[in-house]
């Protein structure tokens, strides 16, 4: 059992019967009331966010969890195929499990967050950035740069995102995976 004063950004709890990481927090001291940590936490489960507020000195369940390097094999009809590189074990996910499955590309290495003491996968985390090919996007229209214009491109994972109308079909650029979207075009 854990207390307020151990609540910090990144920890994940038992509350209300569901896996919730704090997002943020602020302790609140006030000379007219008690004082309490307010928090703003994400589902581990639902991927729901809500703010909290804990009555100072609350006593809640801390949650072990760790990350672990797998690499993606493959999708079948059954879900997503990952294999931790160090045992060769095999893990089966959903893709709800999955935030971003448009850019999983066979070989790519991603981290799987487990609930440490029943072993248990929560969730996936794809890289920040990766550098995929566009496989089709509508030739630009030279001379058109006076506004930040932006076309569709179609990439080799499948995903689609927009990308300025210089970018061409063969083109290697960066993508956040985050946010979905283009960063920069990258020399071969």
């Amino acid at each position: 059992m854990a207390m307020t004063s151990d609540i910090r950004n990144g920890m994940c709890l038992n509350h209300n019967n569901d896996l919730w990481t704090v997002i943020e927090f602020q302790h609140v001291k006030s000379a007219r009331s008690a004082a309490f940590v307010r928090t703003k936490l994400k589902s581990m489960t639902t991927g729901r966010t809500i703010e909290y507020s804990f009555a100072a000195g609350t006593r809640y369940d801390e949650v072990r969890m760790e990350r672990r390097k797998y690499q993606f094999l493959y999708q079948d009809d059954q879900g997503y195929n990952f294999m931790n590189n160090e045992n060769y074990d095999q893990v089966l996910l959903q893709a709800t499990m999955i935030d971003g499955t448009e850019f999983l590309k066979e070989g790519m290495d991603v981290e799987i967050l487990f609930h440490a003491e029943n072993e248990t996968p929560l969730s996936v985390t794809l890289p920040m950035h990766m550098v995929l090919e566009v496989v089709y996007t509508e030739p630009g229209v030279r001379g058109d740069t006076a506004t930040n214009a932006l076309k569709s491109a179609k990439l080799e994972t499948g995903a689609e995102i927009k990308v300025p109308l210089f970018v061409n079909e063969g083109d290697k650029i960066k993508v956040d995976t985050q946010n979905r979207s283009y960063i920069e075009r990258v020399k071969s």
